[in-house]
């Protein structure tokens, strides 16, 4: 259903690029208003309610003087669209940021999960890293680009979309399906990357410029019920159990493409010389050599030999209804996550080969899922761009990443958009501490947000700029 919006044209004044630099002083302390604002509403999805987070972006987006756009699939979850128009000589520029979080548990958060509590240099609260903090760098970038009067060759487009976390019908699938025309462009930024931290320093920056496609296979064992006191050999939880056992230690074959390609041989660069030499061994069409650096990874770089391959997670295991029954079904979920160039049905059936039991059944189960879509290119001028002020603002190496989650960003690669995800710099200590993206202490540095707002601010700039 199509529902009425405001649109209003604004054409970015012709003014080249020696603008005055905003104001970085005045600049931070509206961030940090604006971030503190959108923290405090709690936007947690399910149940989604992202209209407050919505109506507060369009009034500061229409008070500078922006247009706004509106489209609602369901009137409490708005997905909003801005745009600032170029001279139309390059196809537009997309922005995306989701408003909605996932849930807390209120009890187990030492700050309050809605406070957006600044304490020893962070800002604690639900969204800080997902994805609340991209929301208002793109909302900084976007009144910037208004009061700097950039001149752009290119459009910019802002899309806060609704429903990431777990409602894409609402969200990203409803408005590229249903209102693609107004953020339809060539390049996207949205969350996906980040720039790495150890022990408080740089160690490389990540791009994601395409991910695995995630799909359920649903494991189903059969049998004869009976009494628990007399064992059977159709059993249909014992060849459950055998038959997921199998899945699990199963390596699926190693398939690299471009991204993880240049990932490894990138991460080789900035790697201790032993580190180094198990990722470009990976790399090896040799499989004597490989395959000892794939072993490695697997028990101790899980997320890499994930990149390297489809996976499979045992996630699920129902059966039985009681302590002396024998149960007649029991079904498991795997998780999978499917690489980009890999074909579903062929994979489904290895997966039958490697279970290899008449007693069980092996199939694709439903889930929401997101298509599978080409990799974004790693020599255009978007990449280039994000690659060139990584090294200004982090001083850091750009590594392509492939993406063992999923993002929205799969809905735009299948409308033809070149999709990038960044992020800001975060710690790798802080995860395993409990202070990451959906956490019970998720948490920023404040320092670590404004700079990610001034590489957002250039990035965007030196993309979009007349040229």
């Amino acid at each position: 259903m199509r529902i009425p919006f405001l649109l209003v044209a604004i054409t970015s004044a012709a003014v080249t690029a020696q603008s005055p630099q905003p104001n970085w002083t005045a600049i931070e302390a509206e961030t940090l208003k604006h971030f503190e604002a959108i923290i405090r509403m709690d936007t947690t999805d399910p149940p989604g309610g992202e209209k407050p987070v919505a109506d507060y972006l369009k009034q500061v987006l229409e008070a500078e003087g922006l247009p706004v756009q509106v489209f609602s699939k369901e009137p409490h979850r708005p997905n909003i669209v801005t745009r600032i128009k170029g001279t139309g000589k390059q196809r537009p520029l997309l922005l995306m940021a989701h408003t909605d979080t996932v849930n807390v548990d209120p009890k187990k958060w030492t700050h309050p999960p809605f406070s957006a509590a600044r304490d020893g240099g962070y800002i604690y609260g639900r969204g800080t890293v997902d994805d609340k903090d991209n929301v208002v760098a793109t909302l900084m970038v976007m009144l910037m680009l208004a009061r700097q009067h950039v001149a752009l060759d290119r459009d910019v487009i802002a899309l806060f979309e609704a429903g990431e976390e777990g409602s894409s019908s609402i969200g990203i699938q409803f408005v590229a399906n249903e209102h693609f025309d107004a953020i339809d462009s060539e390049f996207c930024y949205a969350e996906g990357g980040s720039v790495v931290r150890s022990g408080g320093v740089v160690k490389f920056a990540s791009v994601q410029t395409v991910e695995k496609i995630p799909r359920a296979i649903s494991v189903t064992a059969r049998g004869v019920a009976g009494h628990g006191s007399v064992p059977l050999e159709t059993n249909a939880l014992a060849h459950l159990g055998e038959a997921v056992g199998k899945i699990a230690l199963w390596t699926p074959p190693m398939r690299l493409n471009e991204t993880t390609a240049a990932y490894f041989k990138r991460l080789a660069t900035v790697s201790t010389p032993e580190e180094a030499k198990r990722y470009q061994d990976l790399l090896s069409p040799d499989p004597k050599v490989s395959k000892p650096a794939d072993d490695y990874m697997r028990k101790h770089e899980p997320r890499h030999w994930s990149m390297l391959r489809t996976s499979l997670s045992p996630t699920v295991i129902a059966g039985g209804y009681r302590t002396n029954v024998i149960p007649s079904e029991g079904t498991a979920t795997i998780d999978t996550r499917l690489a980009p160039d890999e074909d579903p049905a062929k994979f489904l059936e290895m997966v039958r080969q490697v279970v290899n039991d008449p007693q069980v059944e092996v199939s694709y189960g439903a889930r929401d899922t997101r298509p599978p879509t080409p990799a974004a290119k790693l020599d255009s001028d978007a990449f280039k761009a994000l690659e060139a002020n990584l090294t200004k603002h982090y001083k850091a190496v750009t590594l392509p990443t492939m993406s063992t989650g999923a993002t929205d960003m799969a809905f735009l690669r299948r409308k033809g958009v070149q999709c990038y995800g960044i992020g800001p710099a975060t710690d790798v200590e802080d995860g395993p501490k409990g202070f990451g993206a959906h956490s019970d202490q998720e948490r920023i540095l404040e320092s670590e947000l404004y700079r990610f707002v001034r590489f957002n601010w250039d990035a965007v700039v030196d993309l979009a700029r007349a040229k």
